[in-house]
């Protein structure tokens, strides 16, 4: 039987929710850009990186890497506390690869990123090749008195998608990735992009199927969108990649939504888009109405995140 809790809204288990709950307060994310960079860029993978991937990797604040740690984070710490009243936070290092380097750099970085008073977690995006014992020893470490989640980038579980848009590992790699920071205090989040090349609904949803039952803690969800100066710009203007409508994406985003456990954070569900650098699709803006559209169509379907999950 599944209970939806009607004073919470929403009909998935977000994140910010979940956040404001655990710590009684408003908590946000603090972007960090600490000039890691990337193996699929610098040569030791490949020099091309991920097709979609533009040359900010993924980065979307304004900061750069050229401001101190400290810096960084009091200047957003003092303006998200303006603009939406956030209490706590956690500090997010979102750019490339941040566990891309010795364990030495690591700890100094992740030690600054800690060190304002109102930083309550530690978010540390990367690729699932390059982490090991030592690394997630370290991150563990802070798990102690932190919040903290490790934030893999898998995108799918297809091999085949993974080698087409060059993504320089495989799913196994992310399987490793899981089976070495389970069970350490970290929490686990796995980046997915709805959309890919060639991939199908089942596809998508077969992702979603297989992230179910390996129990991962958290899910941020991607629309791929076309970047300028991208290998996946190229490939849109050739016609040989096809986008996803808004009405598509929020279907297959509802489906998967259902395949994962109610326990599964949704970190993310609908982007901003970033303007200056969006190619495609152009509804990737209309972050509200697509967030609406999803609350709809899961009312719609008297459903809710969990609906098809089969923990058996």
């Amino acid at each position: 039987m599944i209970i939806i809790n009607r004073s919470v809204e929403k009909r998935y288990n977000q994140y910010s929710r979940h956040l404001q709950e655990t710590f009684n307060c408003k908590v946000y994310k603090v972007t960090i850009d600490a000039g890691f960079s990337c193996p699929n860029r610098d040569g030791e993978i490949s020099k091309n990186g991920c097709i979609f991937c533009d040359s900010g990797g993924s980065f979307s604040q304004a900061h750069s890497s050229l401001l101190p740690v400290e810096k960084q984070l009091e200047e957003s710490i003092s303006r998200l506390k303006e603009r939406f009243g956030a209490e706590k936070f956690i500090s997010y290092f979102q750019a490339f690869s941040n566990t891309y380097a010795p364990v030495e750099t690591l700890k100094s970085l992740y030690d600054r990123s800690l060190s304002h008073p109102d930083v309550v977690g530690l978010s540390i995006g990367t690729r699932p090749d390059c982490v090991d014992e030592e690394k997630i020893r370290l991150i563990s470490s802070y798990t102690k008195d932190y919040l903290v989640w490790a934030e893999y980038g898998l995108q799918t579980v297809h091999n085949r998608t993974l080698e087409l848009i060059n993504r320089g590992h495989e799913f196994e790699d992310f399987v490793k990735a899981v089976e070495i920071t389970k069970n350490r205090g970290i929490k686990i989040c796995a980046h997915v992009i709805i959309g890919l090349p060639g991939e199908t609904r089942q596809d998508m949803l077969q992702t979603a199927k297989i992230l179910a039952e390996m129990g991962i803690d958290g899910v941020k969800l991607h629309l791929l969108c076309v970047l300028k100066d991208t290998e996946l710009e190229k490939m849109y203007n050739q016609g040989r990649v096809q986008l996803l409508s808004m009405g598509e994406y929020v279907e297959v985003v509802c489906d998967f939504l259902e395949q994962l456990p109610p326990s599964t954070t949704i970190h993310r569900i609908a982007g901003n888009g970033l303007k200056k650098i969006l190619v495609a699709p152009q509804w990737l803006c209309e972050k509200f109405k697509v967030l609406n559209m999803i609350d709809r169509e899961l009312e719609k379907r008297v459903s809710c995140q969990g609906k098809l999950y089969n923990k058996a």
